[in-house]
């Protein structure tokens, strides 16, 4: 036993020295300051701090920081300063030792941004929600004092999902949610796309483990006609450069298994109709730095000669870069084979700021943090703005934060000629509150290009935009609901929250004025009986309709109040809201349905739910999704401890992945073909006669699958339909959507979600 537990020791020595070895020389060959012994003693700290410790995995716990600080330091090109916060990043939460520890032995900095990767407990979201939010609300405040603390945080949930195997399946889902959610769009803005493809792959892995392994299979077996589609196609271009004398190489780029199931998801084909797997990356070294610009565009001259260029899909990020720094030229060519490829132009330099996002410019800077990020630090304060004032429910507060994350960006130009960066899809009204809260508060319409439009005009990139305002305007409720930026969201929702304190406090004040001059005592239960009279469930509520004068009392509140209207008591607001609840209820011992599951006190969320026939009726299934037996699902524990079940790509479980992750179940299937369930089935195709009889022939009588409703419009020759059938689950779909396929003239077949 004790010669076992020496062997475990030697090779885990041999593991950890191996890895931090590897991260010492990929410092060493970066462009930082040598400070070598700074990370040797915060290896050594952590080392100290973390022994005996092994994660899930079984490996030993240090290797986790590690691993942590080789991201940090080889895939997003940060300095030593960042390398020892990420080797540390756990001591305070997991040992014994405080961040005064921290920054007695390291200094202030390090131990700021050890602190800002610390995670905390409780929150201003309460119990209900899950400490992620509030995880995610300390990072975002540290993150504007010091950006480093989010990369750092990037690089830790990177690790954590390539070691997600050892976790349960609930907790897969979680922070596959979570990371999908949130982690992936983070990365995105910071222009870390490599990490971000990394994250999105991984979600996608263990969340659709089946889909994940069909297309990675896929994309295996055509991997030699790729290589020969890039080969035929970069003979030309590589002659060209060469005959230009441009010192060069040419990357095949291929799309990510999730990318590839994202489009097959939202434009409802298969893998072989995704055409644009493939793209091409040409990286130069300019002749002259200053020029590269120019070198970029000469680039896409020689291209012109030799490929048709599709017009509508050329894409200038030289001049007007992304707010992450983002800087290339994309080009889209039609082959000689017939088909699109998209062709990225970028110097060396734009590349590598491609690759590290932000963290590339420090490079230069000795992995300082400088203020001259621009457009990055105009999102941080919008960030902060919210975080201010941040919402009550966490779903609201990600939702706020997430709205600006994954958005992509469009030109605007203000009278003076000035260009502002904002996100696509945003309104007249969110260019006004991106200037100023009183300009949006106060905006009555704008000129766009000099014609005169309503506020929630969609601007479009090259817009020249006037905003024009008016003293008697005021913040109304309806603007929520045609805003898209979390800035103009999280004002027009504060402004309301202080419109609606001023009103309650009126109305509290005439409340507290009538009882007294009508011999009342301002008590709690008088309080509510009057607001039960006036069919109104809360007191806040009670208070603003009397200050919006909604509600005036009068001499039948005094009758109430005196015990005269009894009748009215008897039948009245509150006995009538229970009404539809005991005839459900009525309806439901009538028919015998089984009660829903309560989830008991020591429930284990570990453990997967089994559905089946006989179960199957004690669990909510939401409209949202329509989940069906074969399809990848989970659960969720709602607010009455009853558990929901959804797809896991539906967009309200990832919302409740990334809010709720301590209340998502593993949920497996245990049909056996006994109940059916609703599935729709889109078509289109070229109109022709006999069509439809050829494709309910096909469905009723080789398939034998009941047809509950059936839609068809033709226009101009093109039809398109659906087809509402009972089936057993998600196989029978399939095998009807093959089936299909083999009609002539159907071009598009899908499931509708």
């Amino acid at each position: 036993m004790e010669e076992e537990q020496r062997l475990r020791e030697e090779a885990d020595e041999k593991l950890i020295s191996a890895a931090y070895d590897k991260l010492i020389a990929d410092y060493l060959a970066s462009r930082h300051r040598k400070k070598v012994d700074l990370i040797t003693k915060a290896f050594n700290f952590a080392r100290q701090a973390h022994k005996g410790v092994r994660r899930l995995s079984g490996e030993p716990y240090i290797m986790h920081p590690i691993a942590v600080a080789q991201i940090v330091c080889e895939d997003i090109g940060l300095g030593s300063t960042s390398i020892c916060s990420a080797l540390l990043h756990d001591v305070v939460e997991d040992t014994d030792y405080t961040v005064e520890d921290i920054e007695n032995m390291f200094g202030p900095k390090i131990a700021q941004i050890v602190d800002g990767l610390t995670k905390i407990s409780g929150g201003i979201f309460g119990e209900q929600a899950s400490a992620q939010a509030e995880n995610f609300k300390k990072l975002l405040l540290t993150m504007s004092e010091d950006i480093r603390v989010i990369l750092i945080k990037i690089a830790d949930r990177l690790h954590n999902m390539r070691t997600l195997d050892s976790q349960p399946a609930n907790k897969q889902y979680k922070i596959a949610g979570e990371t999908l959610y949130l982690y992936a769009p983070l990365a995105h803005r910071l222009g870390l796309y490599k990490i971000k493809s990394e994250l999105e792959n991984l979600s996608f892995k263990f969340e659709h483990p089946e889909d994940y392994a069909t297309i990675k299979s896929k994309l295996d077996s055509t991997k030699v006609s790729r290589h020969q589609s890039f080969d035929q196609f970069t003979k030309p271009i590589k002659s060209a450069l060469d005959k230009m004398g441009i010192q060069y190489e040419i990357k095949e780029r291929v799309k990510t298994p999730y990318s590839i199931w994202n489009k097959m998801q939202n434009k409802h084909v298969t893998f072989d109709e995704v055409y644009d797997i493939l793209a091409v990356r040409i990286i130069f070294t300019p002749k002259v730095r200053e020029e590269e610009v120019n070198e970029c565009f000469n680039i896409y001259v020689a291209l012109a000669k030799i490929y048709k260029i599709h017009p509508d899909r050329t894409r200038d990020w030289l001049n007007h870069p992304k707010a992450n720094g983002y800087q290339a030229l994309h080009v889209t060519l039609m082959s000689k084979q017939g088909y699109w490829i998209e062709v990225q132009i970028r110097s060396d330099r734009m590349n590598e700021i491609a690759e590290q996002g932000l963290a590339a410019h420090w490079k230069y800077k000795d992995g300082n943090y400088t203020e001259d990020e621009g457009e990055l630090n105009q999102w941080l304060r919008t960030i902060k703005e919210i975080l201010d004032d941040p919402q009550p429910d966490a779903m609201d507060f990600l939702d706020a934060i997430k709205l600006n994350l994954f958005a992509s960006e469009i030109f605007v130009f203000t009278p003076k000629g000035e260009i502002k960066t904002m996100p696509a899809d945003c309104t007249v009204l969110d260019f006004a509150f991106s200037i100023h809260t009183f300009l949006g508060s106060h905006c009555i319409g704008a000129k766009v290009n000099h014609k005169l439009v309503p506020l929630s005009h969609r601007l479009q990139s090259g817009d020249q935009v006037e905003i024009l305002t008016s003293t008697s305007q005021h913040v109304q409720a309806s603007w929520i609901d045609f805003v898209s930026t979390a800035k103009a969201k999280a004002k027009i929702q504060a402004i309301l929250r202080r419109i609606c304190r001023d009103r309650q406090k009126a109305g509290e004040e005439l409340l507290g004025n009538w009882l007294q001059k009508n011999g009342f005592e301002q008590t709690p239960a008088i309080i509510d009986q009057l607001a039960t009279y006036h069919d109104i469930g809360r007191r806040e509520e009670f208070y603003q309709a009397l200050g919006e004068k909604h509600v005036i009392l009068g001499e039948k509140d005094i009758d109430e109040l005196k015990g005269k209207n009894k009748k009215k008591n008897d039948s009245g607001g509150g006995w009538r809201k229970f009404v539809p609840f005991v005839k459900a209820k009525k309806e439901e011992e009538k028919n015998e349905q089984p009660a829903l599951f309560i989830v008991p006190e020591k429930f284990n969320r570990k453990k997967p739910i089994y559905i089946n026939e006989e179960n199957i009726r004690q669990y909510l299934f939401p409209t949202c999704c329509h989940p069906i037996p074969g399809d990848d699902t989970l659960g969720y524990i709602d607010n009455c401890n009853r558990i929901e079940i959804h797809k896991r790509a539906c967009p309200v479980a990832n919302k409740l992945k990334a809010s709720f992750g301590n209340r998502i179940l593993d949920v497996k299937w245990d049909m056996h073909k006994k109940l059916f369930f609703d599935a729709t089935i889109r078509l289109a195709g070229i109109d022709r006669r006999g069509m439809v009889n050829e494709v309910t022939r096909v469905i009723s009588n080789q398939l034998s699958v009941d047809i509950r409703k059936l839609t068809f419009t033709t226009d101009d020759g093109i039809f398109d339909g659906s087809i509402e059938l009972r089936v057993h689950d998600r196989e029978e779909v399939k095998a009807i959507i093959d089936s299909l396929k083999e009609v002539n003239d159907l071009k598009e077949i899908s499931q509708i979600m």
